[in-house]
């Protein structure tokens, strides 16, 4: 049968402007008529031919993108309904653990082994980078098996667990926060420390917290929780869109935080509780040079570097408590335990625990999406203590 590529094409003559051309009609890779035009039967052959080559190319590849081209696209499909931040997360890990593998390659020969091997570095990570790159790999391809795209997917088997096992932070304790909060007391971390062993708010929605959501006044002090802060390219954007809809809530505050923000804002310059010098939201770099006057004021093992004779040397020493800073004598060494943005948010609701309030209550103030991230907490804080729980399984299994 003769192929369509051998049929000799149809040129018409038409005029433009006054200028005689070669015209023929083709069919682009969604179906759209185009016209080519040359002066010359030859030069329009020319056309036709590397044309023809173009769209062939196009239709194949609309209909065999390589991991990377799917990739790319299933991530501007997301950005309709994805957050912002959780898009960029999610872009990173497609990005750097299936387009940098795989990205080469078409979605049709991808195979169960190829996928299995791109996750053996992906298991060296942590539990939460495991289970997104899966929940990635997984998205992607049973969407480009929606579509017609591949007909076997070959995420169906993909083991969901993996990844290295999450340290359990303990909550801190009182004597820890007192440490904590005498350490850096008239320091510019120490407002934003304050919010988050009060009222529970993430690390987003304290930066991202205006004074007009701040009621001090109210019969019961609260904070109201309709903006949250994220950095794009270390500048500070800030969202009223919050990650979850129950994200959006009104936090109760204690006394001690409503003096602390009282005493904030009758010498704040800004709408915003947390800023900078110039009363704007703070960006990445900003915040992370508050935090380390956290850091500086930590014990533990630093790495030191000297210059002697133009030469970098590397020292590691370990900080001891209460030693003093040697550049820095004003500097003392007094927080000898972790702490961290989350770690404050989880000492919140650690407290409200152990005060007994019900779980459905801890996951409204904590804002949880579902309560088994809050049923989670619980169980480990609640029922984690067998000396408290004697009692209880004695009087139930006595015959």
């Amino acid at each position: 049968m003769e192929n369509k590529q051998d049929v000799q094409p149809t040129f018409s003559r038409v005029m433009i402007k006054g200028i005689p051309y070669y015209r023929t009609r083709i069919k682009d890779a969604d179906g759209k008529r185009v016209s080519l035009y040359a002066r010359t039967e030859k030069e329009l052959a020319v056309k036709l031919a590397m044309a023809r080559g173009v769209i062939e190319d196009a239709r194949f590849r609309k209909y065999n993108p390589t991991v990377a081209e799917y990739t790319e696209k299933w991530l501007v499909m997301q950005s309709a309904h994805i957050q912002p931040t959780t898009l960029e997360g999610y872009a990173y890990a497609a990005r750097k653990y299936i387009i940098e593998p795989l990205g080469d390659m078409y979605m049709s020969e991808v195979t169960a082994d190829d996928i299995k091997l791109a996750m053996v570095s992906v298991s060296k990570k942590s539990e939460a980078v495991y289970s997104t790159v899966n929940m990635l790999f997984k998205s992607i391809f049973y969407s480009a098996e929606y579509s017609n795209l591949i007909e076997d997917n070959p995420t169906k088997k993909l083991n969901a667990k993996g990844g290295i096992p999450k340290k359990v932070k303990e909550p801190l304790t009182d004597a820890q926060v007192k440490t904590l909060l005498d350490t850096i007391r008239g320091l510019p971390p120490y407002v934003f420390v304050m919010i988050g062993l009060y009222s529970g708010l993430r690390r987003e929605e304290i930066l991202g917290l205006q004074w007009d959501c701040v009621f001090l006044d109210a019969p019961a002090p609260y904070i109201s929780v309709r903006r949250a802060w994220h950095e794009e390219s270390n500048r500070p954007v800030i969202n009223t869109e919050l990650k979850t809809k129950s994200a959006r809530r009104d936090v109760p505050i204690p006394q001690v935080l409503v003096d602390c923000l009282r005493e904030e804002k009758e010498k704040s310059i800004s709408e915003y509780v947390i800023a900078d010098s110039e009363g704007q939201p703070l960006s990445y770099s900003q915040f992370v040079r508050i935090w380390n006057y956290i850091k500086v004021r930590s014990t533990g093992e630093r790495t030191l570097y000297k210059y002697v004779n133009g030469q970098s040397i590397k020292k590691k020493v370990t900080l001891e408590l209460g030693q003093k800073c040697r550049n820095k004598p004003s500097i003392v060494y007094t927080i000898d335990f972790p702490v961290t943005p989350h770690l404050l948010r989880h000492t919140y609701i650690t407290n409200l625990i152990h005060a007994g309030v019900d779980p459905k209550t801890v996951q409204h103030l904590a804002g949880h999406k579902n309560s088994k991230v809050t049923m989670d907490i619980y169980a480990k804080v609640k029922y984690n203590k067998p000396e408290e729980l004697s009692a209880v399984v004695n009087e139930a299994l006595e015959k």
